[in-house]
């Protein structure tokens, strides 16, 4: 086949079936990439002779002839950038950037009609990190990025020092890699996974699948080391369970591993999982926690004793007395209410890819949000010396707590240790639903007793959490389910009670928001409707109640604790919420009688990092060129973390941004990082450069005095030269000088989590819904947030967008619908309605004005909290609209519908 890829002609014969996503991959063009294969996403979206396809549908054989260009090959061939990639890169209208090739494509082909349309223009495009505000501000030529000015990067709206490399295409992500060098003779590996929500291997006969074309190894449960583990990645190994072997003979949920087969290709890979033939005896299984409680429920994991149980963890604590509370209180509310299963949905799945070289060392490029806690898991499960295994990432397409399990890297250093050949695992979408991880589905019931003026007596909550068939993250996010929710709120009498439980389910794991979304969606929802109850304003209720800088930050344990207030803002973002709403601003309601509108919001208060050990190290040095050299080894997947840390490191060094060349992620050439989960990117990593970039100025002055035979007090720094009046030096110079006085501009520093602050959030939806149909529109957005000073304005509000739209899709369309016997029945992005354009309203975004006595520069954390009050905040939304509480998540026209007649 003959035609041209970028300008470039191409002569080469397609594979049968062979779609053009991945044969342009093959002639190396890794800008064009998979998000889905099935054409929901827009992520492979390219142009066959100037028209946007979805590379992914269009057979490869159809490009004969044709002209295909990727982003790579939409820059003028003189240099530069297209004006769409400008407009992406002024904007800032990307964040991890995995969607950002076929976003710009497709946007760089709109015509005037078509732009005057977005919703219906951009429904093949789907971004699960943004939002979409920053995209149509891309498109409507909306320049948000400041000039890079030495000394003031603090507080800017700079760029991310890897735009260009986003919007070109040319950024590496973990499967954007040719085989060749290192990983010549790449294997690629496929897994079988079980049938079965429970059930026993009986046998497995390989033979049928070892005698496939093409198939090298077929590994099962006898040829793995016999060892268990927990895929979630902590600093503090005891949180989580040893619940789970690299692969196993008892199957606990329909998806599970049961064998991997490595092959020359991925489709000789694919035959051998379908030529195995695997026998099976069947066992009972439980999908209910509350069934799974019963004494009588099928255990899963059989802990070796008569007490053996499905409760993997149950946390109790009461301060005061809520039985005296409630006994003082003048009106009581009850009820049960209940969240989803959702996926992360991040459009770049789980991936990895292993090699060993000629040493004998292990490399892992991978996806992953915690490279140091995977190597040493592996170095445990393979008896491997840590200096023989090496794990870094590149850029990672989104996380949002998925990547925060270890779940390809085990099976790719086992089949290259096994085979001595390099070896890949890509998860398919489907793979994303039925084998990774999800948000705990949580059903917590809530009792609140308040006095007639509104003041709170007891508080008392009872949290079930599934964990599914594994118990990685179920005893972190049933604490925190239990902390932060209850401590916003002032009361001298609070008791709560949870349970994590397996089932045979999909494992649930780390997700934005961390197990507080679920029981901040029940807290908030119950004093909405204690405010109707008593007759008081939602907003005066919460004022009335709510935590003070005063107060102690106290939930249901007595223990001492090391949260605090660095800042207070809560009240600010409360204000600035409610006069927002009352302004009258937003879409107009829609026109019919039909149609009713109501108004809500929701609070959250999250601690800046959890409550178990969290570390970073970092290292800076002075370059010969007068730059500085940064390495961090946190990862970066959309979080803006590599953008704020050169933002803290330009502003103690009076630098610009542009002077920090930046590594991070790589177990080798980066310090210990515990990883990057739990809002701690900022306030633990950006503390250690914070550190680390004093650390480096202090070293720097101090020999340019005694160079000079001065003072140090004298000295400071700007624009690449060390300065003390008339007195100049540049720092090249200075470099000079010390390298032959043997001195080392070089420090290294370290951050722990401790103490921590706290950071607020208040959202306030008005909305629409038919009365008839239960459709719900969004008709105003409006988002406060108390996180300190942001280090960059731009970024912090991007990550709100994305929080306040991955909210909206949890609270409206997102829900993992399973069968009777544990099958996802909607693994696709088609069948699983992530937001996209046309479903996100564009939210007003509001900082309160504080700074941060614990945090970086006054900084504390953004990406994770926004999403808590969203959820509530619609739900009391459509509940003062209807006067109908709906306390089951998602708020689907089904559910209104059904709840809407039997109400009347």
């Amino acid at each position: 086949m003959n035609c041209t890829i970028d300008g470039k002609p191409i002569a080469a014969t397609p594979q049968p079936g062979q779609c053009l996503r991945t044969f342009i991959r093959d002639q190396g063009v890794f800008g064009v990439k998979k998000g889905c294969d099935a054409g929901d996403c827009g992520a492979c979206t390219v142009w066959l002779d100037g028209t946007p396809v979805h590379s992914c549908l269009v057979p490869a054989f159809r490009a004969e002839g044709h002209a295909v260009t990727t982003i790579q090959g939409l820059a003028p061939a003189e240099g530069g950038l297209h004006s769409m990639q400008q407009a992406f890169h002024e904007a800032q209208a990307f964040q991890c950037g995995f969607c950002a090739a076929g976003m710009i494509m497709t946007a760089a082909a709109l015509d005037a009609e078509q732009r005057a349309d977005l919703p219906r223009a951009l429904k093949g495009n789907l971004c699960r990190c943004t939002g979409y505000r920053s995209i149509q501000d891309a498109l409507e030529g909306v320049a948000a990025v400041q000039p890079d000015v030495a000394g003031e990067a603090g507080g800017a709206c700079l760029a991310n020092p890897f735009s260009t490399g986003i919007v070109t295409g040319h950024a590496c992500y973990t499967m954007d890699v040719a085989p060749e060098g290192p990983l010549e003779g790449l294997l690629h590996l496929k897994v079988l996974r079980s049938p079965h929500a429970h059930a026993r291997v009986v046998g497995i006969d390989r033979s049928a699948a070892l005698a496939v074309p093409g198939v090298v190894e077929v590994f099962t449960w006898e040829d793995v080391p016999r060892r268990l583990y927990s895929t979630a990645t902590h600093e503090d190994h005891l949180v989580d369970p040893d619940d789970t072997y690299i692969l196993d003979n008892v199957m606990r949920f329909a998806g599970q591993r049961v064998a991997a087969v490595v092959a020359e290709t991925e489709a000789a890979a694919e035959a051998g999982c379908r030529a195995l033939r695997v026998e099976y005896e069947l066992l009972p299984a439980v999908f209910d926690p509350e069934a799974a409680m019963a004494p009588d429920a099928p255990v899963l994991h059989h802990k070796g004793d008569e007490r053996s149980s499905n409760i993997y963890a149950d946390i109790a604590g009461e301060v005061g007395s809520v039985a005296a509370g409630f006994a003082e209180a003048d009106l009581l509310h009850e009820r049960i209410y209940s969240t989803s299963r959702v996926q992360h949905a991040h459009l770049e799945t789980h991936g990895s890819i292993a090699w060993r070289d000629a040493e004998g060392r292990v490399h892992i490029r991978t996806s992953t949000q915690a490279p140091f806690i995977t190597h040493q898991k592996l170095v445990h499960l393979f008896r491997l010396r840590a200096r023989d295994l090496h794990v870094f990432t590149e850029r990672v397409g989104g996380g949002f707590g998925g990547k925060q399990e270890m779940i390809t890297e085990d099976l790719v250093v086992l089949a290259t240790l096994k085979t001595g050949r390099p070896v890949k695992l890509e998860f398919t979408r489907a793979e994303q639903f039925t084998a990774a991880t999800t948000r705990h589905q949580m059903t917590t019931r809530v009792k609140l007793g308040a006095r007639r003026d509104g003041n709170l007596t007891a508080i008392e909550i009872r949290v079930v959490s599934n964990t599914g068939a594994y118990g990685g993250h179920a005893s972190e996010t049933l604490a925190a389910a239990l902390a932060s929710p209850m401590s916003l709120y002032r009361c001298a009498n609070k008791k709560a009670e949870g349970f994590a439980v397996y089932t045979n389910m999909i494992p649930a794991g780390g997700f934005r928001g961390y197990g507080a979304s679920q029981s901040t969606f029940a807290i908030e929802c119950a004093m909405d409707e204690l405010a109707l109850e008593l007759g008081i304003d939602p907003f005066a209720l919460r004022r009335m109640n709510m935590i003070g800088p005063e107060d102690w930050i106290e939930s249901v344990w007595k223990d001492v604790s090391d949260v605090g207030f660095g800042s207070y803002g809560l009240d600010q973002c409360l204000n600035m919420v409610e006069r927002k709403l009352a302004d009258g601003s937003g879409l107009p309601a829609p026109e019919g009688a039909d149609w009713a509108i109501g108004t809500g919001f929701a609070m959250a208060m999250l601690e800046c990092g959890p409550p178990t050990e969290h570390r970073s190290g970092v290292e800076m040095a002075l370059l010969p060129d007068g730059r500085f050299h940064l390495a961090v080894g946190s990862t970066e997947m959309g979080n803006g973390s590599v953008t704020a840390h050169g933002q803290i490191a330009a502003a103690q060094l009076g630098a610009c941004m542009a002077d920090i060349t930046l590594i991070n992620a790589d177990t080798d050439r980066t310090p210990y990082d515990t990883g990057t989960f739990a809002s701690t990117g900022t306030v633990v990593a950006g503390q250690a450069v914070n550190l680390a970039a004093q650390g480096l100025r202090e070293n720097i002055l101090g020999f340019a005095a005694r160079h000079t035979g001065t003072v140090a007090d004298g000295w400071k720094l700007e624009a690449g030269a060390a300065q003390n009046g008339k007195m100049r030096i540049t720092l090249a110079a200075l470099h000079a000088a010390g390298t032959g006085a043997g001195h080392r501009f070089q420090v290294k520093r370290k951050a722990y989590l401790s103490p921590r602050t706290v950071a607020f959030n208040v959202q306030g939806i008005r909305l629409a819904v038919h009365r008839v149909t239960g459709e719900i529109r969004i008709l105003r957005s409006v988002h406060a947030a108390d996180i300190g000073r942001p280090i960059n304005p731009l970024q912090c509000r991007g990550q709100i967008d994305g929080a306040v739209a991955m909210g909206l899709g949890w609270a409206l369309t997102e829900h993992m619908v399973h069968s009777a016997d544990g099958h996802v029945v909607n693994a696709a992005f088609r069948n699983y309605h992530i937001p996209a354009f046309a479903d996100v309203p564009r939210t007003e975004v509001l900082f309160a004005d504080t700074y941060d006595s614990i945090g970086p520069l006054g900084a504390k954390s953004q990406g994770e909290c926004a999403i808590n009050p969203v959820a509530p905040a619609v739900a009391n939304a459509l509940a003062n609209a209807v006067g109908t509480r709906f306390a089951e998540l998602p708020l689907t026209p089904d559910r209104i519908f059904t709840g809407l007649g039997a109400a009347q």
